[in-house]
């Protein structure tokens, strides 16, 4: 068989399995809830009173501090919370995909199989990446329907499209820097280390964002595009580190399954 068919092969196996687990649907119903939560401040800040006679408190409208009603700070919102809750459920993605292994003992079977290891991990890598993306597409897709409900104003085309490619570019940013996470679930061979590693970027990274470095902190740059710390900022070198986080989580990932000892 040649290599285009063992990968082809690869890739059914590996989103069936995807597919057949549960993790679909918990991320469909985790990032459910960022257009809601979107809306439902756009919803307090454009009527608080009403929001008030319907029992909600409407002081909640301050969390988003002077935050315009417009479609324009709708899409920027939803931005911002795929750029840092994207981070979580992204990276859980690459940790149930790479650990599951370890997790169900299925790792050594895997290995047995004539079929190249970097094949394995580029197929479980492109099965994470497209569901990754399927999962922005589903946020954005639902976010519009959500914000054209509750009759947000200042919609223009102009808008839609300026927010789309912020939206776009902050989510593949996100889902780069979760393919390290491949590498720790492999080294912890469990969900527990790449989850611990997920929690350390996340803070850390709202720790040199404080400090004045978030545009060199990779795990920063996603929120700082989405101009989450007011005006966006994503500059070129900055772009590039995204890329070279990205590039030695994969490289460290098959280097792993190719090289370390496997009981």
């Amino acid at each position: 068989m040649s290599k285009l068919g063992k990968l082809i092969n690869c890739l059914f196996v590996e989103q069936k399995k995807f597919f057949k687990s549960n993790l679909p649907l918990l991320t469909i119903l985790a990032f459910t809830l960022v257009p809601f939560m979107a809306g439902f401040f756009m919803f307090v800040l454009k009527d608080p009173e009403s929001a008030e006679n319907l029992g909600f408190i409407s002081t909640k409208a301050q969390i988003l501090g002077d935050t315009t009603v417009s479609w324009s700070a709708y899409l920027e919102l939803l931005t911002q919370a795929i750029s840092v809750g994207g981070l979580f459920v992204f990276g859980f993605i690459m940790a149930w995909i790479f650990g599951r292994e370890y997790s169900d003992k299925t790792l050594n079977n895997l290995l047995a199989l004539p079929i190249s290891r970097n094949i394995i991990v580029f197929a479980k890598f492109v099965v994470a990446f497209l569901w990754c993306c399927l999962l922005g597409v589903f946020v954005f897709t639902l976010g519009i329907i959500v914000g054209s409900f509750i009759q947000i104003p200042g919609w223009s085309t102009e808008v839609l499209l300026q927010g789309a490619t912020t939206f776009i570019i902050c989510s593949l940013l996100t889902v780069v820097l979760s393919i390290p996470v491949a590498f720790f679930a492999c080294i912890g061979k469990s969900y527990l280390t790449p989850i611990g590693f997920i929690v350390f970027t996340v803070v850390f990274s709202q720790i040199i964002t404080a400090i004045g470095y978030g545009e060199i902190f990779p795990w920063s740059i996603p929120a700082l595009a989405s101009g989450i710390s007011g005006n966006p900022v994503l500059k070129h070198y900055s772009i590039l580190v995204v890329i070279v986080v990205g590039i030695l989580g994969w490289f460290m990932t098959s280097i792993w399954w190719k090289y370390a000892d496997q009981p």
